[in-house]
């Protein structure tokens, strides 16, 4: 059997290429957009390219059983087109080369942004219907991208699923602890809201092997067409998780607070003057990530478990502990 994990060489991607190799399947393919000579060493078969390339999309998925499309562009700031190109066009080329090709099985790997409203989810399930979030062209394109992949289920025999992970987190990753710990050491974290909201984690290697569980249930009717959301099941305080990390770290604690009504204003101005004076680097703030820090986003994951056989191996403080060494040893805090 024959797989591709496009982002292969991406924070998930690369736990994903490990969990697989473990469960003894080796015949994996890579698609990024440059080159990782560590997974040519693991035996990992490389293709490059841009997803919205349908040539190169279809290079890449000839010969393969599986795919997992785990590639995104990610963020909360940024021209809706580039985000539409990547997630969007380049979701729809995926599809379309898995049905070309003879691909059995496409594992989607989703976000709970599509259900995104601006308000409190509080262990919310699977029927919550998708979001209207214009203020965010991530969660707007996922949320295209996703309905598309499960829209294609059952069409030229793909079967397809769409997994949803909350914050991952863990050893590799290169975007949320850094970015957290950057602003940290610059002394520029705001605690938003009153610090007492819920939010759900995901340790990455927990993540990865649900995407394992999800191929080996698709394709019998269970998990197909379906989307579920992923979590460590154990919702924490966002800001007094944030605090333990940063004194286990032996940085100091988040003590600046910003009500989230002033930070949601400052996100809407900042959003302003940047379109107007076309920055294109992300602002301080915005009006997405102020309700993302503020409120609550924790989900039942019961569907998952029960269809998915899901239940997280690694706990919130084992993988706490797992990621301190690795930033340590990483020289990054």
């Amino acid at each position: 059997m024959k797989i591709l994990i496009t982002g292969g060489s991406g924070f998930l991607g690369r736990h994903l290429v490990r969990i697989l190799q473990n469960k003894g399947l080796h015949h994996l393919r890579s698609f990024s957009r440059s080159p990782c000579e560590d997974l040519t060493e693991n035996g990992v078969e490389l293709f490059y390219g841009d997803l919205n390339q349908f040539s190169a999309v279809a290079t890449a998925v000839q010969g393969c059983n599986v795919v997992f499309h785990v590639a995104a562009k990610a963020g909360i700031w940024g021209n809706y087109q580039s985000y539409y190109q990547t997630n969007v066009v380049g979701t729809r080329n995926v599809l379309k080369a898995c049905q070309q090709c003879g691909v059995q099985k496409l594992i989607y790997t989703s976000t709970p942004s599509v259900i995104f409203n601006g308000e409190n989810l509080s262990n919310v399930n699977e029927r919550m219907p998708y979001g209207r979030c214009r203020s965010c062209a991530y969660a707007a394109t996922k949320r295209i991208a996703e309905q598309t992949v499960l829209e294609a289920n059952g069409q030229q025999g793909l079967a397809t699923v769409a997994l949803r992970p909350h914050l991952m987190w863990g050893p590799g990753d290169n975007h949320l602890i850094p970015t957290l710990l950057k602003l940290a050491q610059k002394g520029s974290l705001f605690q938003v809201g009153d610090g007492k909201n819920w939010v759900d984690l995901s340790y990455v290697e927990n993540i990865a092997e649900a995407h394992y569980l999800a191929m080996e249930t698709l394709g019998q009717g269970i998990v197909d067409g379906k989307a579920y959301f992923l979590s460590q099941d154990d919702p924490v305080r966002l800001w007094e998780w944030i605090n333990q990390l940063l004194i286990r770290l032996n940085m100091p604690c988040v003590h600046k607070r910003i009500p989230y009504k002033i930070a949601y204003l400052m996100g809407g101005i900042f959003e302003i003057l940047y379109k107007i004076l076309r920055i294109t680097k992300q602002p301080p703030m915005t009006r997405f990530l102020a309700k993302e820090l503020a409120k609550d986003h924790y989900f039942d994951i019961s569907a998952a478990k029960m269809d998915l056989q899901y239940l997280p191996k690694v706990s919130n403080e084992e993988g706490l502990e797992r990621l301190i060494t690795w930033l340590k040893n990483q020289k990054m805090c």
